[in-house]
């Protein structure tokens, strides 16, 4: 498995372009080769999926059931605008006008990495939403790997 990681800064061109930046690109799946999916995230940033790791989704969000007013409700507003995109041999791109406008993005952004998908941030939107001191982040770490072994082999 690639992983995505690290965090950029980056600028979009006059015409609304970005360029992913270099590492980022290059730990693309070879499978999903420059096509990659891009969505809206959770919080108001957008999310950039290599196609294999988008197919898992989709396929968990696909499967739901139909009949299920809030199944449906959810996959309503999950697929709206997902658009697969495929990057130049920079890794250019352009970044849709409804997802600029979701996300808040102008001039300037972050990307950042986190595993198995990268989210597009504008710069001022991302640090409202990042944890703004160690101890609360220590917390969180404790709460969620606390209790797990470093090396899940040796559990």
């Amino acid at each position: 498995m690639n992983f995505l990681s690290g965090e950029y800064e980056c600028k979009l061109d006059p015409k609304g372009r970005l360029v992913l930046p270099a590492k980022i690109k290059a730990n693309l799946p070879e499978e999903s080769g420059n096509h990659v999916v891009l969505t809206r995230g959770f919080e108001p940033c957008l999310v950039l999926y290599p196609k294999q790791e988008w197919k898992k989704i989709y396929d968990r969000v696909a499967g739901l059931n139909e009949f299920n007013e809030e199944y449906r409700h959810f996959q309503r507003n999950f697929f709206r605008g997902n658009t697969e995109i495929e990057l130049d041999n920079t890794g250019r791109f352009i970044l849709p006008r409804t997802m600029v406008r979701y996300a808040e993005i102008d001039k300037d952004a972050i990307i950042v990495g986190l595993g198995n998908r990268v989210e597009i941030w504008n710069p001022d939107k991302y640090e409202d939403f990042l944890i703004k001191d160690q101890e609360s982040f220590s917390q969180l770490a404790q709460k969620f790997l606390g209790d797990q072994p470093l090396n899940p082999e040796v559990a």
